[in-house]
């Protein structure tokens, strides 16, 4: 069907929208690019340009019939539909070496579809949607792509000067981002995910200084729920040679309700990669809520402290520490590749110290034994007398790491 080049993929609605797909369509072609054309709309298409993926085609993908979605007109579970049989088809040209790059454009509908489908679409290779609701919160739908969001101003209903204006810079957009060339990476040993917040930089920022002076590349992950499920999927997409989570406090908010939190798969990519992994308690010692008034009725109770006005810290107790404990253990204890958890008993975060707002021995010692009667025994679990911020502990930090670096390299010989 299509030849072995690669190709800008149109994803949109040709039932209603066809006329605005069109122009899409030739300002692409113009610039020489190739295409390929996915139909998500279930009402009719469009005879003004080859359609190469048509409805009932998608629909199938989602092992649905279109004609039964017609008459059902229940437009939410449509929307399920035409999203799940867009990503499929996607996913399959993404592994056939097809997709150079993505662009769709929509009303609520169609951003829906169109970000679903571009859930399938790997880090690197570009994807915008031209959207009524670019300017709405869509970071659930968007998750951890790399999706770029253009606000189409007017609705993406029948041509008209703005429209086209913004199309044609759209198209413009998506082929220019199509043809930059990878950047070239400078020589180095590996490349080290390192997860970080506010309460954990200075130690993040001295095992970076660490690991590039011993010729490490090094990527920083903010662990604010978005940043860890970033992280895993750029592990699991093959982007690191080893972890480094100093900052695990997204268990904490999944586990509490937070705002920060990264799902229960956090803490499973590297296991599933089998990467060498050094992994910390960071910042386990808090739950993250928005403002003050935002935090849930049951923790109004709880030690609190505002971080920032729009931030609101509260303190994990000592029951918490211990589900929380047990929950990093066992997660890592699943790895076959070289792992190892280090704790810092002098405490686990900038507020978490002698003196600081959660400076709470007991609930840190309830965390500690979790997870050291927790951890499988092919799992070094080491204590340093330490902060977590101290330079010291960062140096043994990093030490560990390049020791089950080299671990990994002798089990491979």
């Amino acid at each position: 069907m299509f030849s072995n080049e690669e190709y800008i993929l149109i994803l949109g609605c040709f039932d209603t929208k066809g006329d605005v797909f069109t122009f899409l369509r030739e300002r692409i072609i113009a610039q020489q690019e190739r295409v390929i054309t996915i139909n998500t709309g279930i009402f009719g298409t469009t005879d003004a340009f080859p359609v190469d993926f048509e409805a009932d085609v998608v629909t199938a993908e989602a092992a649905s019939d279109l004609a039964q979605l017609r008459a059902a007109r229940d437009r939410g579970k449509a929307m399920d539909i035409m999203g799940q049989g867009a990503a499929a088809i996607v996913a399959r040209l993404v592994e056939e070496g097809k997709v150079k790059a993505a662009i769709g454009m929509g009303g609520g509908g169609g951003t829906y579809i169109t970000l679903a489908a571009m859930q399938q679409i790997p880090f690197g290779i570009p994807k915008l949607c031209l959207s009524t609701v670019a300017s709405k919160d869509l970071s659930r739908q968007i998750g951890d792509k790399d999706i770029t969001l253009m606000p189409s101003v007017v609705d993406v209903a029948g041509t008209n000067h703005i429209l086209k204006r913004l199309v044609a810079q759209a198209a413009a957009a998506i082929c220019a981002m199509a043809n930059v060339p990878e950047t070239e990476n400078s020589e180095t040993k590996g490349c080290v995910a390192i997860s970080m917040f506010g309460n954990t930089t200075a130690c993040v920022d001295k095992c970076t200084e660490l690991l590039t002076n011993a010729g490490y590349e090094v990527l920083a992950f903010h662990a604010t729920g978005v940043g860890g499920k970033t992280m895993e999927a750029l592990i699991r997409e093959g982007s690191f040679d080893a972890i480094l989570d100093v900052t695990t406090t997204e268990l904490a908010d999944d586990l509490c309700g937070g705002i920060c939190s990264a799902g229960p798969t956090r803490l499973t990519a590297a296991t599933e990669m089998g990467l060498p992994q050094v992994v910390v308690p960071g910042c386990l010692d808090m739950v993250n809520f928005a403002h003050l008034d935002t935090v849930p009725a049951q923790y109004k109770d709880r030690q609190l402290y505002s971080w920032a006005p729009d931030v609101t810290l509260m303190r994990t107790n000592v029951e918490e520490n211990r589900i929380l404990g047990q929950r990093l253990a066992v997660k890592v204890s699943a790895s076959e590749a070289p792992a190892s958890i280090i704790i810092p008993l002098r405490g686990i975060s900038q507020v978490d110290s002698e003196g600081g707002i959660f400076y709470q021995p007991e609930a840190d010692t309830a965390l500690f034994d979790a997870i050291k009667s927790s951890a499988a025994d092919h799992v070094k679990v080491t204590e340093y007398d330490l902060h977590i911020n101290d330079p010291a502990f960062a140096a043994h930090l990093v030490s560990n790491l390049l020791g089950l670096l080299q671990q990994k390299e002798i089990e491979k010989i």
